[in-house]
């Protein structure tokens, strides 16, 4: 199909949304609740990736095994109780989870709020029309919005040998034997962690160390989490072939077997199928399409939000990238997305939070022009009431007390980065939050007592001791 086909367009609308995951939807939602005038498209599920296969079930499945872990530990609390898994029972659970939040992510409740939802695959004929099925659209302005999908690596004998995904995990209906993963990232991770409080056996391998966009000190805890709930793991263990089993072999020669094999070794941007040349759209399958600090691809009428805009792959990022869109394309301001004070979190059990830079990253930009504050949880007396000790905050500032960065492992690690993602957007400094008067006792003053750390040596140093003897002097 070319400019000069005789199709012409069915709709017209202002905007037309590619792809119904949590970018997507949000996009669609504020134009159509602001007066824009809205096609919302979908090939798959509605509510995507995040949804149906990622965030929502993944939580669930970590709580579930929250829920199994914190029984088999009661004991220290003097309290006697076994544990049964029921495995069917708990994925039944996590379908429930989904189900629930299925209804505000649904066709009937964008059709309500007044967008035309169109349930099949889109291309571009060219720079501004756009296929639809059957329906010919001619927006003002797309917005693609089309996600990522787990990357199988090209190993020997993977193709020939069933293998899970995130995409495919959660359709488990009986517990595995064995659990064989591949990949240390943050899914890798996770799901480590999930089935270990479910009481299955699990393998892990990696090319390198577990989590490595991760500060060392932090991953530290979380290594040795796992490895004492029976993690079988293997860093900087490059597989080289998947033999039937399956068994994972590794280049050192080690084998690992298992009843089921999860390849969680990374992401790939959806791209392929959308006629992205024929619209002048600049692309590439690995790192996704190419867009300006205002999410605009080459093609200036199409804007690209979310996972199919490369890394970092987060539910939150594409929800960030959805206002910024928002306000070019309807208002036409010039709003720029900031990806570079993204916070992300591992849902292990602890988990593992961090916002802005780490400590090698603060040194690699500001050399030994940093304070680098560390708080561990075993000084928390709420940490120590929920015997829950192991863990710690880094908290990097430059001399001046401007927050760089923020990490966190332990217990709500997630919850905890709240202010310090705060802090970073507002470039505050760490008296902010060191004059915080919060409840006690609270896990949160894990970061208060960091802040205030910054501060003692000047509050409690000479110079404030020869002021307190001179004002006693004079009366």
């Amino acid at each position: 199909m070319t400019a000069d086909s005789p199709l012409t367009p069915d709709l017209c609308p202002d905007l037309c949304v590619i792809g119904a995951g949590s970018g997507g939807l949000s996009v669609a939602a504020g134009a159509v609740q602001m007066g824009a005038s809205v096609v919302l498209v979908e090939r798959g599920e509605m509510g995507g990736d995040c949804l149906n296969a990622g965030c929502v079930p993944s939580k669930a499945l970590l709580a579930a095994a929250g829920a199994a872990r914190a029984a088999r530990q009661a004991g220290g609390f003097g309290l006697r109780t076994s544990v049964a898994v029921d495995f069917p029972a708990v994925m039944a659970h996590v379908q429930a989870v989904i189900a629930a939040i299925a209804p505000h992510d649904s066709q009937a409740r964008f059709e309500s709020l007044g967008c035309t939802v169109l349930r099949a695959p889109a291309r571009f004929l060219d720079a501004r029309r756009l296929q639809v099925g059957e329906t010919v659209v001619r927006p003002r302005r797309t917005v693609l919005a089309t996600g990522s999908r787990p990357t199988l690596p090209d190993l020997p004998g993977l193709a020939a040998v069933p293998v899970l995904t995130n995409e495919s995990l959660f359709t488990l209906r009986e517990a595995p034997e064995r659990l064989v993963i591949l990949g240390g990232g943050p899914i890798g991770v996770e799901m480590a962690s999930a089935f270990l409080g479910l009481g299955v056996p699990v393998s892990l391998a990696t090319g390198g160390a577990i989590l490595p966009k991760d500060d060392p000190d932090l991953r530290a805890v979380v290594r040795a989490a796992l490895v004492a709930d029976g993690l079988d793991l293997h860093e900087h263990a490059r597989a080289v072939a998947v033999e039937p089993g399956p068994v994972l072999v590794l280049e050192d020669g080690r084998r690992l077997a298992g009843s089921h094999l999860l390849v969680a070794a990374g992401r790939s941007p959806t791209v392929a199928g959308l006629g992205l040349d024929a619209a002048g759209i600049d692309h590439d399958p690995r790192r996704g399409i190419a867009t300006d600090a205002r999410l605009r691809t080459s093609n200036r009428r199409v804007y690209a939000v979310g996972d199919c805009a490369g890394p970092p792959y987060f539910t939150h990022r594409a929800g960030h990238d959805a206002g910024i869109v928002l306000r070019n394309a309807l208002f036409r301001l010039p709003a720029r997305a900031r990806h570079d004070r993204m916070p992300w979190v591992t849902y292990g059990d602890p988990e593992l939070a961090q916002v802005g830079l780490t400590e090698a990253a603060a040194r690699d930009r500001h050399g030994d022009r940093i304070r680098v504050l560390v708080e561990p949880f075993a000084g928390n007396d709420r940490a120590r009431a929920e015997r829950r000790t192991e863990g710690l905050l880094k908290l990097v500032t430059d001399r001046r007390g401007r927050v760089l960065g923020c990490g966190i492992v332990g217990p709500q690690a997630g919850e905890l980065l709240a202010p310090w993602v705060l802090a970073l957007a507002q470039g505050l400094r760490v008296t902010a939050v060191a004059d915080l008067v919060l409840p006690y006792p609270t896990l949160a003053e894990t970061g208060k007592r960091a802040a205030g750390a910054f501060l003692a040596p000047a509050l409690f140093g000479p110079a404030t001791r020869r002021l307190v003897r001179l004002l006693a002097r004079l009366g």
